[in-house]
């Protein structure tokens, strides 16, 4: 197994013996979804750490759409509780990129690639990702291309 899947089974069963619900319910959806993607191919495999993190990012962002959905129809202790589920899967993840440090990024990588119009959008998305490696929103990093992009090109 992986490290990263290891410490996901180590700390289920710690949560267990703690007796803490939220924990043991958020952690086992996660190796479910885990183990669900190693056998969504042709052959069952082992997934590597980058492989496993990718799956908890996507875990993580369902939490963070579910909170924004329950909160918007007015539904607060289910939010609550998603919220509270994507702060356990956050303790798994990288640390976030704030707004200056992402925007940098974006710049930098950017000006490497010598990418300065729209019609580059997709391999400098591609580079982008590639440099922020999990430490952003997607959706945020494609805004923040797309702006540097239109503004390079004007």
């Amino acid at each position: 197994m992986g490290a990263l899947k290891d410490l996901l089974t180590a700390d289920l069963r710690t949560a267990m013996k703690a007796r803490d619900e939220l924990t043991t319910s958020t952690l086992r959806l996660a190796l479910t979804a885990v183990g669900n993607a190693e056998v969504a191919g042709e052959v069952k495999r082992e997934l590597t750490d980058d492989e496993v993190l990718a799956v908890l990012t996507k875990e993580a962002k369902k939490r963070r759409e579910a909170a924004t959905a329950y909160a918007d129809a007015g539904r607060a202790e289910l939010a609550d509780k998603e919220t509270a589920e994507g702060e356990i899967l956050a303790r798994y993840l990288p640390t976030q990129l704030d707004d200056a440090e992402l925007t940098e990024l974006v710049a930098r990588t950017l000006a490497a690639g010598g990418f300065t119009t729209m019609k580059q959008m997709g391999p400098a998305m591609k580079a982008v990702q590639a440099a922020v490696a999990g430490r952003a929103d997607g959706a945020k990093v494609a805004s923040l291309v797309r702006e540097q992009l239109r503004d390079a090109a004007v």
